[in-house]
């Protein structure tokens, strides 16, 4: 058993606490190697901004667990080197989905860890959540859990249909199942290619594609059902279109 706070990490409590308070947002960037886990490291100590490491299921098999703990404690360092007296980074298992990777990474060291149960019946993805909280809360592990369905592709992580979050479900789910924060969808979606050609509209000026804009009455009104509870939205970055033209023009073929 290897707990985080050995490596110098936090977990999410106290993090997204103050972010409610202050009325900002907590970034969590996804790293595979030493380069990103860098440039993400460089950029939060430069602005004194607390972040969150995350680490998907496939980018820890592919990177070694061991590895990524003696990372995490080196970007910990790093941050300290850089001039962070008080780095406040987390450690977080992007997209677990199964209770043992959310076990083996609370065993190993990581300070946060994501069950994401939303593919699953309504009563099932209650009960894995749960299961996952009760343990990973004895050792001050925070937990992310899923409401809705994001589309798209990241890692392992698929779906072609989105399902937006219910509002009335939120307050059952975050009282019975014990979750310290919650994702929800409101039509943000995963991977580079964020939507099909048929889901959006074309500006008739420029001929771009539009996306189907994100439906922040569902955001509005979870907020009011779970007041300072914080909420996560997974899905948000993108290829900016301009960064498109430049792929296109040397050689590649990003259609739309």
């Amino acid at each position: 058993m290897v707990s985080y706070k050995e490596l110098g990490l936090v977990n999410t409590k106290e993090m997204f606490k103050r972010a409610i308070n202050g009325g900002y947002a907590i970034p969590a960037f996804n790293f595979n190697n030493m380069e990103q886990l860098q440039a993400i490291i460089k950029a939060s100590s430069e602005l004194k901004s607390p972040v969150i490491l995350q680490v998907s299921k496939g980018a820890r098999n592919y990177a070694n667990p061991t590895l990524l703990r003696y990372m995490a404690q080196g970007a910990v360092a790093y941050a300290k080197e850089l001039g962070c007296n008080h780095p406040e980074i987390v450690l977080h298992l992007d997209h677990g989905d199964s209770f043992e990777l959310c076990k083996n990474c609370v065993d190993l060291g990581f300070s946060s860890v994501m069950i994401d149960g939303s593919s699953l019946p309504y009563d099932e993805n209650v009960a894995l959540t749960k299961k996952v909280v009760e343990y990973a809360h004895q050792y001050d592990v925070t937990v992310e859990g899923e409401l809705g369905v994001l589309a798209g592709v990241e890692d392992e992580v698929a779906s072609e249909v989105s399902h937006y979050t219910k509002p009335e479900e939120v307050i059952d789910f975050t009282t019975k199942t014990g979750v310290d924060s919650l994702a929800i969808s409101i039509g943000t979606s995963h991977g580079a290619y964020k939507f099909k050609p048929e889901q959006c509209t074309r500006d008739p000026k420029t001929g771009r594609l539009v996306p189907p804009p994100l439906a922040f009455d569902v955001l509005d009104e979870i907020m009011k059902r779970l007041p300072g509870f914080p909420i996560v939205l997974h899905g948000s970055s993108s290829v900016p279109q301009e960064y498109v033209d430049i792929i296109n023009k040397y050689g590649g073929k990003l259609p739309d």
